[in-house]
């Protein structure tokens, strides 16, 4: 049976792979295959976020409760990490390959740190909170389309 554990932690894996291609392409003056790739990229960070903030985040507060949780800081982490992605969209958008690196350096502590904190906290909590209907999560998260187009 995949946990919320295994299904969002791969979907971490799969963005920073995104991220590393981007990233590379930035390293070797591609500017074009750098906007690519990191729209790409961008577009699936926004999709893992609205999964938490939609499916994930609400069903895990009304089992526990509690909406000033962990729940709250991932949130406010993704807001965050929104204001840097902006920032290196800018940069790339006006071809400024040394900025968009700077503010991937940051961008990828970010996520680091994030991750961690998901993947060792947030996701176990919502495994053993949100074993009941483990399932039905699980197939919400599969079949989640964005409201906006990402």
């Amino acid at each position: 049976m995949t946990t919320v554990l295994d299904y969002l932690s791969a979907e971490h894996r799969q963005c920073d792979e995104a991220f590393a291609i981007a990233e590379e392409a930035a390293h070797t003056s591609d500017l074009a295959g750098c906007r690519t790739h990191f729209q790409q990229f961008q577009a699936a960070m926004e999709r893992h976020f609205q999964k938490e903030e939609q499916v994930l985040f609400p069903t895990f507060e009304e089992a526990t409760g509690n909406a000033m949780g962990p729940t709250r800081v991932m949130r406010l982490e993704h807001q965050q990490m929104r204001g840097t992605l902006a920032g290196m969209a800018s940069a790339l958008a006006d071809g400024d390959l040394e900025s968009y690196l700077g503010d991937g350096e940051t961008l990828l502590i970010l996520m680091q740190q994030h991750n961690i904190k998901e993947e060792q906290m947030l996701y176990p909590m919502s495994d053993r909170f949100l074993a009941s209907v483990a399932d039905q999560v699980i197939a919400a998260l599969q079949e989640f389309q964005p409201e906006q187009p990402v």
